[in-house]
Parts: structure tokens; C-alpha cells; sequence
């Protein structure tokens, strides 16, 4: 799943009659366009959602809609297709979960109202308790690592000791005890275990250089060293997997190496020498596709690794749509033959350990994700699931995948997705830039470009540089480029290559974006404010050293970063001022909607509140509003239909788009302010 945004899924839900203000644009648009989804729709969960397979085979953990509205967690019985609840629906939603090695336990996680400060749950499956195995009050869990040699263990990250950084610690799931096991020196951001379920690796990130340091150690008492350094300019971004395994007897560490090419590929070092053992080919357009995965650590859906060997077997890369790259030959034909079995992408979320069964599912980007179970054995798929079933019945868009030049000539990878049924041509536009910014869109199903493109806007999603996903020239071209920069260039030329095409109006533009797409659509009115009719941000900081100054303390380790990429703001003003569009609202003239969330511990809501009231100050229109119950983006099904609905009228009023009334959404925690 791409985005945190694509977890705010819909579920089947009956199309209720309702009533539909006029449209403001021409009326031969109008007949054309398809009927109106309703935002109830878009930002419901599924019904039924993810499938993955105990080790064991026996059994499917999936998630299912509650008759209150929220994601719980359910099992489903491979056999006799029999399914019972494990979660209660009055606890929370509950998105992510994975087996224990032996298949007698789930874990999962869950925060506090989006505070980040994720505590780690265990069901029993035989008495159907839940255990909270890290209680502690204001600790994050992450680094979760597991292994089928010793099923009643597990490695967990806490920040326990230092809110900044996170040392392991080893829980037994017998009797809940915890324990240190490894203590973080203070720059350790990932860990690696061997075949006896010994840390022995870590990656490390220099605090004055930000160069990815790869240490080894021979024991759980050895001293550590270091094996290889990553100079900063070629590394990509520390969310992804970088250390995947042992092998060969604990002599060789595999890799996600960005050295010896413009993309990354797996290497295997030598754990004395540094040497490389071996190696397999990169894909000079884009990176391998192995995000971090608190639960499936080192072999996420877009990696497969072999059961019981650990060997590499096949991944995915995405320059504009995933596509798979095979090296092992016993899993060639059940990758041809499965591509062939149904639309839309193909991707392996689990295998039990015999390697009979998998399941998997199929990603579309105007459309329902399909699952099935596939027996290596017969050459058969068992239909499971489709998420949202009533997908068959609407018009949706496709996600085209473009590639633009900006004014440098640089090559920027974007997607296009355009209303059905009307030509693209003087088609309103909402410009929608990606957050992190060291992270990336994704081909695949977005519920607001969807609702986007159903209300009759062309959504332009451009990889601006400093994209991730695209090689270490790509990320490392971002440089410098917040604001007044690359970065915002790319978006801005993106934006005036549609209107050369003739495919956006130049007089209804909007920006709208997510935590660093907030920032962006601040910059785009302040820096650019000729080109935009509104702008849109959510959770976006207004003030890039305040945001800085002000980063939950688990980021500390990574801020040398963020100082390089953007530029040392936290001791020169004159910088911050030029970047920051809160120093910048006299030129910012567009009417601006805002909203954020309180728990918010990335991006303060200050950030928003100064740059409201100084907007304000002016006479500048800005809608601001404010969910207490939501943190770094909205999760909350009720939330985000109460926000897209008052975003709605908004870009209905200024661009002109076709609108589904907003309503009262019960639930919702919405505070304007």
C-alpha cells in the first residue's frame, strides 16, 4: 500500500439518494461526466481488506469492517472457510498485523489518537487474550523482528531510555517479560539479526556527516565495526529496508546497496572484508521496492525471499508501474501464470512455510483490490475477497503514468489522471504534490484523485527531485530545492506543461497537498502566486526552522539529514525567511483551507495556527479546521469525509467543479476555527 492516505480506504456501502447542487461548469461537461461518487463512499474502510497466511497454512488474517465503522482484525479458516472476529470494534481501527513464527499468536499496533506512540498488542489465538506487551506511557514500538527458531521471543525497538532513539529489547511471549538485549550508542536507526536471532549488524547515520554507516559484530558480546560507509550524496532514505539478511553461515550481510550504481540492488558483503560476494543487476530507472515494514521486516510484498534459505528470489521496481523482476526459476511460472490470472498488478503478501500456498492480490488504480489464495501445488486460485465490490459499478479513472521535462531538461516521472467522459481539454486542475518529500507517489488507487477526477478536475501528481524511488541522482538533485528551489520548480513546470497542453484552464489551478504537499502548496501561492486560484494544505509547516525545532524526538537522529537536503535553517535566518511562506503571506493572495490535526507530532499545529492568523491579519480568506481526536494526516473514516466534503465546496467555489453537498458527518471531530 503506497501512501498512509491509501489505508483510508472505502468499503461497500448502498449509493443513497441525494441531493446535488448545480454544477457551475458548461452543461455538455456536465452530461458527460459520470454520476457523483459520494465522499461516503471514497473514505469508508473496506469490508474486507489485506489476506495474510499463518506460517502454518492453516489459517488467513485478514481485516473486516465492524457494524460500527471500524477496521478489526478477523481470522479465516483455509479448510472450512469458517471466520471469527479478534479484535473488538470498540478499541480502534486496527490496519497492520502479523503471525508469530509458530501460528499461535497475532501481533499488531495501534497509537493513541495519532500521536505516533505506537504500543505493540499480542492475541492469543487458544484463549483469546490480548496482552499489551509494551505498557509504557509515552514509548513508541518499532523494529519488530521475529524468527521460527525461537517462536516465544520477539525483538522490539523502544524508546524507553532515550526518546530519541530506540534500543531492542527481548520480550517473551510466555510470560510478557521484558529485557534489554541491545543498547543503541546513540545513531542506530536499523538492526539486523543472524540465523541464532543475534544482532549482529546495524546501519548508523553520522551525525555531522549523515553518511549511512554499516557496522558488524561477530557476537551479542562482540564489539562492533564498521564494514562499509555510504557517502550521503548516494545514499537514498533511511525508511527503506537496507539490511535484509545473513547468509552463507553469518559470513556474508545482504544489502540494498546505492553503491556502484544510479539505483539501488542487492550486494552481499563479505562481514570481514567488506568484499562483495555477489551481486544482482539494478534497474537503472528506479530503485528496488522494498519500503520499511515494521512486520514483515526484511521481506515485505514487493521482495519475495525463500522460506526456509533466506535467498533473494524476486522483487518489483516502479519507475511509472511496479513491475517484477524474477531470478529464482522455480517461482517463474507462478509469477507468469498469476499475472495472467486477473487485472491490475500482481503482488505476493505472504506464503506459509512449506511454500504451498500464497496469498495475493491485484492493485488497480480505478479499481477494487482482488485477493486470492494460490496453491503452488494444483496451479489454483481460490477467489477470497474484493475490497470494495462496489467499485464494479462506478466510472473511474485511470492513473496514467507521464514523464515531463523541467526547465533544465531534467527528466520528471509524474501521473495523470483525468475525468471520465469529458475531453481533456480546459479542464480545471488540482496540482497535488507528494509528502515526505524524501518519499513518492505511487501507481495505484488514491480515494481524493478519484473523487478528485469523479468532481470533474484533471489531478496531476508529479515525482518532483528529491523523490526517492528514483536512484540516488534523483533524491540528491532535491538538494536545496525547498521553496524557492528545484523542488518547487518541478512542480511549478508540471503545472505549465498541462496548460500548454491545452489540458488545464490556466485561470482554475488549484495546489493541494499532505505534510510536506502542504509546505508545497504554501510555497506554490506564496512563491508563485500568479499560477494558483486556491491552495489546499494539510498539516503542511508554514516555518521550515520551526518545524525543525519542534520534530518529535525519535526524528533527532535523523536531522543532520534533513539539514543537508534542505540547508542548515536552524542557524541561518535568512534562509529559513526566504523558504518559509509564512514570511511571505504579503505576496500570498489565493484563498487558502487549512487542516490539522492537535496530536500532530511531526508538524505542529502552530505551524498552521501563525500562519492563519497572519493570513488573516491581511485580509487574506483561509478556512481553517481542526480534528483533536487526529495527528500527521487523518485516519479517521468520519474525519476525512467531514474535511473532503468542506474541501469540496471549496474548490467547487473557486474552480468550479461539480459538488455533493457538504453535510454534518456523525462522528466527526471537526472544530473550525
Amino acid at each position: 500500500m503506497p501512501r498512509w492516505r491509501r489505508l483510508i480506504a472505502p468499503f461497500p456501502l448502498a449509493l443513497l439518494a441525494f441531493a446535488l447542487l448545480p454544477a457551475i461548469a458548461p452543461a455538455n461537461a456536465r452530461a458527460e461526466l459520470p454520476p457523483l461518487i459520494p465522499r461516503s463512499v471514497l473514505w469508508s474502510y473496506a469490508e474486507r481488506g489485506g489476506a495474510t497466511l499463518s506460517p502454518g497454512g492453516r489459517s488467513i488474517l485478514f481485516n473486516r469492517r465492524s457494524a460500527h465503522g471500524i477496521t478489526t482484525l478477523w481470522l479465516r479458516d483455509v479448510a472450512t472457510r469458517a471466520e471469527r472476529g479478534l479484535t473488538d470494534d470498540r478499541t480502534g481501527n486496527v490496519f497492520v498485523a502479523r503471525w508469530t513464527p509458530d501460528s499461535r499468536r497475532v501481533l499488531y499496533l495501534k497509537d493513541s489518537d495519532g500521536d505516533e506512540n505506537s504500543h505493540l498488542f499480542m492475541i492469543d489465538l487458544a484463549s483469546g487474550q490480548t496482552r499489551d506487551l509494551t505498557p509504557f506511557a509515552g514509548a513508541r514500538a518499532q523494529d519488530m523482528m521475529l524468527d521460527a527458531l525461537h517462536p516465544n521471543q520477539l525483538l522490539v525497538g523502544l524508546n524507553l531510555l532515550d526518546r530519541r532513539v530506540a534500543d531492542l529489547y527481548r520480550i517473551d511471549l510466555e510470560t510478557g517479560a521484558v529485557r534489554l538485549d541491545t543498547k543503541n550508542p546513540g545513531d542506530v536507526s536499523e538492526w539486523c539479526v543472524d540465523s541464532t536471532f543475534t544482532v549482529r549488524a546495524c546501519a548508523s547515520l553520522d551525525s555531522n556527516t549523515a553518511n549511512t554507516v554499516i557496522r558488524v559484530r561477530d557476537g551479542a558480546k562482540g564489539l562492533w565495526r564498521t564494514l562499509q560507509v555510504w557517502p550521503f550524496e548516494r545514499t537514498n532514505t533511511d525508511r527503506e529496508q537496507r539490511l535484509i539478511r545473513f547468509s552463507r553461515g553469518g559470513r556474508g550481510l545482504v544489502v540494498l546497496s546505492p553503491l556502484g550504481s544510479k539505483t539501488t540492488r542487492f550486494v552481499t558483503l563479505d562481514t570481514r572484508t567488506a568484499a562483495t560476494l555477489d551481486s544482482l543487476s539494478a534497474d537503472p530507472r528506479a530503485d528496488v521496492n522494498c519500503p520499511f515494514d515494521f512486520f514483515n521486516g526484511s521481506s515485505g510484498a514487493q521482495v519475495l525471499v525463500q522460506p526456509r534459505t533466506g535467498a533473494i528470489q524476486a522483487w518489483t521496481v516502479e519507475y511509472l508501474k511496479p513491475e517484477w523482476k524474477v531470478v529464482d526459476a522455480s517461482l517463474k511460472g507462478d509469477i507468469a501464470t498469476l499475472e495472467g490470472l486477473h487485472r491490475g498488478v500482481l503482488q505476493v503478501n505472504s506464503r506459509d512455510d512449506a511454500d504451498r500456498l500464497w496469498t495475493v492480490s491485484y492493485l488497480l488504480d480505478n479499481g477494487a483490490t482482488a485477493h486470492f489464495l494460490w496453491d503452488r501445488a494444483s496451479q489454483k486460485a481460490e477467489s477470497l475477497w474484493v475490497d470494495h465490490p462496489e467499485f464494479a459499478t462506478l466510472a473511474l479513472a485511470e492513473q496514467k503514468g507521464i514523464v515531463i521535462r523541467a526547465r533544465d531538461g531534467l527528466e520528471i516521472p509524474c501521473y495523470l489522471t483525468l475525468p471520465v467522459g469529458v475531453p481533456a481539454k480546459n479542464l480545471p486542475l488540482v496540482v497535488n504534490p507528494h509528502g515526505g518529500p524524501n518519499a513518492r507517489d505511487d501507481w495505484g488507487f488514491y480515494p481524493d484523485v478519484q473523487w478528485l477526477a469523479n468532481r470533474g478536475y484533471a489531478v496531476l501528481q508529479p515525482e518532483f527531485r528529491g523523490t526517492t524511488g528514483l536512484g540516488a541522482p534523483f533524491l540528491a538533485a532535491g538538494t536545496g530545492g525547498w521553496g524557492v528551489g528545484s523542488m518547487q520548480d518541478d512542480i511549478t513546470d508540471a503545472v505549465r506543461w498541462a496548460i500548454r497542453e491545452g489540458i488545464a484552464d490556466s485561470s482554475r489551478v488549484a495546489i493541494y497537498g499532505i505534510s510536506y504537499g502542504g509546505y508545497a502548496t504554501l510555497a506554490g501561492l506564496a512563491f508563485t502566486p500568479e499560477l494558483y486560484t486556491c491552495g489546499v494544505d494539510m498539516v503542511g509547516p508554514s516555518d521550515v526552522k520551526a518545524l525543525l525545532q519542534s520534530i518529535p524526538p525519535y526524528w533527532k537522529l535523523r536531522l543532520r539529514r534533513w539539514l543537508n537536503r534542505i540547508g542548515d535553517v536552524l542557524t541561518d535566518d535568512a534562509l529559513n525567511q526566504r523558504i518559509s511562506p509564512l514570511y511571505h503571506v504579503d505576496a500570498m493572495r489565493a484563498p487558502l483551507m487549512i487542516g490539522h490535526g492537535v496530536n500532530d507530532p511531526r508538524v505542529k499545529i502552530a505551524n498552521s495556527e501563525r500562519i492563519v492568523a497572519a493570513l488573516r491579519a491581511r485580509g487574506t480568506p483561509v478556512s481553517f479546521i481542526v480534528y483533536p481526536d487526529e495527528g500527521h494526516g487523518f485516519s479517521r473514516s468520519e474525519n476525512n469525509q467531514d474535511f473532503y466534503g468542506r474541501m469540496e465546496e471549496f474548490l467547487g467555489k473557486y474552480l468550479h467543479g461539480r459538488i455533493e453537498p457538504w453535510q454534518k458527518v456523525d462522528g466527526s471531530t471537526a472544530e473550525v476555527r
